[in-house]
Order: structure tokens, then sequence, then C-alpha cells
């Protein structure tokens, strides 16, 4: 039997806290809920999922996916295949944006998932359910 019951929160550290802030709230629609400056950090949600963003260093070096340990990526889900279809399009032409692919087939399956960077680095994905 487990000993957890879910995801609290997810907390990232993040290259630039007020551009990845606002990639999450702007683009996103997410809403910010708390803020400490003295730390400095963000915590955010989309009435699911909650989130901890931290500044990280000047100095920090980028997460290479293929060489640490650590966050992947970032999976968010969509509700049906036209919101997956708008929002990636939204996300493909905001700024600073990295598309590492736009919605496809996920191998096998009826899911659809579409590939990013947003503008402070973190590699995310969104998935349709494919249902």
């Amino acid at each position: 039997m487990p000993k957890t019951t879910g995801l609290s929160h997810l907390g990232l550290a993040v290259r630039d806290l007020d551009t990845t802030t606002g990639f999450f709230v702007k683009c996103l629609g997410w809403l910010q809920i708390a803020q400490d400056l003295s730390y400095p950090r963000t915590t955010l949600t989309d009435g699911s999922l909650r989130l901890s963003l931290w500044q990280a260093d000047e100095a920090a070096a980028d997460f290479d996916r293929h060489s640490q340990i650590g966050l992947h990526h970032l999976a968010l889900a969509v509700p049906d295949r036209d919101s997956l279809t708008q929002t990636a399009e939204l996300v493909a032409g905001w700024p600073g944006v990295t598309v590492e692919f736009m919605p496809e087939p996920m191998q096998g399956s009826a899911r659809h998932h579409m590939m990013f960077a947003e503008p402070g680095g973190l590699r995310m994905e969104l998935v349709w359910d494919g249902t």
C-alpha cells in the first residue's frame, strides 16, 4: 500500500523567474497564488497542479536530459484535441518558446502530444489522452 497520496506540488529552479512565471500566467492562464521575493519564489496553479518556481543562480547550467538526473520534462494534460491544437498554436507563437514538435499521435495509441521549451528553458509536453 502506498505511503503517499499524490503530488502536493512540484518545485522547479528556473533561469528567469519573471519570464517563466509570465509564461505560465499569461500564455497558459495559470493563477499566481504566492510570491516570496526574499527567496525568490512564485507559486502557481492551474486548479489541479501547483508549481513552485525558484530563481536559479546566474551561473546555473542548463539541464541536459541525456546526461543529468532530474526533470526530463513537465507533461501537462489538456481536455480535448481542439484544446491541444489551440494551445499548441498559442505556445508556438509565444516569444522565446522553442518547439520540438507540434501535436502528433503518440506511438501505438490514440493519445496526441507536443513538446516544447518555455522561454526559460523548461522542457514541457502538452498531452491529450485520446478519449
